[in-house]
């Protein structure tokens, strides 16, 4: 790895960042997987923007995208100079193919983001698009027009679920779609990852069938021809144990592997044939239909909670094909990071981007919980407030961003929805016992400048009726007087497994939980996370850097 890299966590607009912090040709690895989470489905995306149906009515694709002011403006973009003459054809065909709706919107977004993330792919760099069946065709076309169609490599189908029933009027529809392209020939693709090793207790039957025999240590093997295809090879021509062919060995390294065990001639006279072990075998080979890695369930110990989460083995199996150790992996749209932690775990660089900042405090806490806390040292994390003009920056832009900010500086999970949360912004929790049980300290926000001794007694009403042990009141101007006496006054709750008090209520500003300030509480737990901690080998590499 390059001497000085960090690691790099970007909160923020991925056009922006890319555009602004990441260089030409830097990135070796692309995965993205945009949202479609508005919960409408392309049935309802498909109507103009005048109101009206589309004749195209699609169901079961849900996006983030309208067509709006802002989308006609970088529609306007590709087509005078933002993208090259075959991007913006496409783009414009694709408007007249669909019209002004809000599929044309997430098209239009994804144009320009596609256009910049060929810009940073190395020459040997790949993209890989995960994207729903219902989209897939259209992204296509924008691909070839952007990587040119000689570069795509592979329509990759991944069963996330099994088929269901009670389907009157189509098929289910239980897969999603991964695009494949390449930035050019010299792409990189590891042949030695293309392969599935063999399990012995789950062999297919003619794999069985094929490595029927075994040695004195239970090792299954095949017998295979040592018969040279090219018979006119009189170098090769000579006479071993009696049999004389044209061979596919000298008669020395013949000799040698007599000698391992490795030729065998079944009876006096017979052809020799070579020992081939199973388990030496590179494995079966990967086809483009995926189905042998499982979507998150409920029970998975990988499970964060995160709706579009992907599993690690799938991200895994695209890493390692498609890039070595120490090559850079980049994610725009990272969510709760399992292509960070893939590449984390596989000892690659890694760059991740989202535009909220609760994916961004999701993965923050998924790698603490997986490396321990020292991988914080080996990553930055961008755009977020390191001080409080750029706090109250953040309050003006998103209230609701900043909230969640606010509470993730003292571990709390934030509120997931923009909901009425009746004094609650987020909970930290803590275990209480060695049987699963946990205690909560209520997390409250005020961005405002108004502040009142009210509010702490407000909070102090909302730890009662939740049933929590405590609260905390997070403030971005400076508290008054009043309400840290409030707070003084509040009293102590005690945790039985540390055997101390601690205060009921407590009192911070942004500016002191920026300086390193933090709550005086019992160990509490990471929220989100149920990863088990991996082994820190890969982490001590990038300590090492």
């Amino acid at each position: 790895m390059g001497t000085g890299w960090r690691d790099r966590l970007f909160y923020g607009d991925n056009l922006d960042i890319l555009r602004r912090h990441v260089s030409d040709e830097s990135v070796d690895l692309v995965y993205l997987d945009p949202p479609f989470n508005s919960n409408r489905s392309y049935n309802v995306l498909f109507k103009h923007s005048g109101g009206e149906d589309s004749q195209a009515q699609i169901e079961a694709f849900d996006d983030t995208w309208v067509w709006s002011q802002e989308a006609e403006a970088q529609y306007g973009e590709i087509l005078n100079g933002g993208a090259p003459v075959k991007v913006a054809d496409a783009i414009e065909a694709m408007r007249r193919l669909l019209g002004e709706n809000d599929v044309l919107a997430y098209l239009v977004m994804m144009t320009a983001r596609l256009v910049e993330l060929h810009r940073v792919l190395k020459p040997s760099g790949s993209l890989f698009l995960h994207c729903d069946p219902t989209a897939s065709h259209y992204l296509k076309v924008l691909l070839d027009a952007i990587f040119e169609p000689v570069n795509f490599r592979n329509e990759l189908i991944w069963q996330r679920v099994l088929a269901k029933g009670l389907m009157t009027r189509r098929l289910p529809t239980n897969h999603d779609v991964i695009l494949a392209y390449a930035k050019g020939e010299s792409s990189q693709w590891v042949e030695t990852e293309f392969f599935k090793p063999y399990d012995e207790l789950r062999l297919d039957a003619k794999t069985a069938a094929k490595y029927s025999l075994r040695d004195a240590d239970g090792r299954r093997y095949q017998l295979t021809s040592l018969i040279n295809p090219n018979q006119d090879r009189p170098n090769l021509t000579y006479s071993f144990l009696g049999v004389t062919r044209v061979w596919r060995w000298t008669k020395e390294r013949m000799q040698k592997a007599y000698e391992d065990g490795l030729v065998v001639q079944t009876a006096p006279g017979r052809v020799p044939r070579l020992k081939r072990y199973l388990d030496e075998q590179r494995g079966l080979p990967f086809g483009d239909v995926w189905t042998d890695i499982p979507p998150i369930n409920a029970r998975a110990a990988e499970r964060l909670g995160y709706p579009t989460q992907k599993p690690l083995a799938l991200l895994e199996r695209i890493i390692r094909m498609a890039s070595n150790e120490g090559d850079v992996v980049l994610d725009p749209f990272c969510g709760c990071g399992t292509t960070i932690d893939a590449a984390q775990k596989l000892n690659r660089r890694w760059i991740g981007v989202d535009i909220t900042y609760l994916a961004v405090d999701l993965i923050e806490k998924r790698l603490r919980a997986t490396y321990g806390d020292a991988i914080l040292d080996t990553f930055t994390v961008v755009g977020i407030p390191r001080d409080v003009e750029a706090a109250r920056a953040l309050f003006a832009r998103s209230p609701f961003e900043f909230e969640r900010w606010a509470v993730s500086l003292v571990d709390g999970q934030p509120n997931e929805r923009q909901v009425a949360d009746k004094g609650v912004d987020g909970i930290i929790r803590f275990p209480v016992d060695g049987k699963g049980g946990t205690g909560r300290v209520v997390v409250s926000v005020k961005g405002g400048r108004q502040l009142a001794p009210s509010m702490v007694r407000d909070l102090a009403g909302t730890v009662a009726s939740h049933r929590a042990h405590a609260g905390i009141l997070i403030t971005l101007e400076k508290p008054t007087r009043g309400m840290i006496d409030e707070v003084h006054r509040s009293g102590i709750f005690h945790a039985d497994r540390q055997g101390r008090p601690y205060p009921k209520l407590q009192l911070f500003s942004i500016s002191e939980l920026l300086r390193g300030k933090r709550p005086d509480l019992p160990p509490v737990m990471l929220p989100y996370i149920q990863a088990q901690r991996r082994s820190a080998e890969n982490l001590q590499l990038a300590l090492d850097i």
